[in-house]
């Protein structure tokens, strides 16, 4: 399957995040089922930035894994017959945090889809700035209203 990519406004069609919560700005390129990559680009005006830290501001490590995981749900709901719909995070691990990020870092994201069954995404995912790794997580991701039909005695 041929890539493509995803402005602001065409991503919002594939997930559920609006301003503020919108963590990603642009999608370089999706490969549905395969992976994603795009970027957020952080600035001082981020809503985040004067609470965390007024001195040395950074993004919050949770909102590192959130844009991670917005850009993984872009790599699934790009499916065929995916489009909007909800996905749930089931677990992450290996979750490592290595460098802050800063306002004025474009926060590049990388997310891979490693198997999808029955409503089930395993994952890995990258958070990259100016071409170092700074955070990375491994998830397993599912869309309830397809692992739904697979639970016993789901009607078919």
């Amino acid at each position: 399957m041929e890539g493509f990519s995803l402005n602001c406004n065409e991503l919002q069609e594939y997930q559920q995040n609006r301003y503020p919560y919108l963590m990603i700005d642009h999608v370089d390129e999706v490969i549905p089922g395969k992976s994603a990559k795009g970027y957020k680009n952080l600035t001082m005006n981020e809503w985040f930035f004067p609470s965390h830290f007024p001195d040395e501001p950074n993004m919050p490590g949770a909102l590192q894994l959130e844009s991670l995981a917005q850009m993984l749900t872009i790599a699934i709901t790009t499916l065929p017959g995916n489009k909007g719909l909800i996905t749930n995070s089931l677990h992450v691990n290996n979750v490592r945090f290595i460098q802050r990020v800063v306002p004025g870092n474009k926060f590049c994201m990388e997310a891979q889809l490693h198997s999808w069954r029955r409503g089930i995404a395993k994952c890995s995912t990258q958070g990259i700035v100016d071409g170092k790794l700074v955070c990375e997580a491994d998830w397993v991701f599912t869309i309830p209203d397809i692992l739904d039909k697979y639970k016993p005695g789901a009607s078919s």
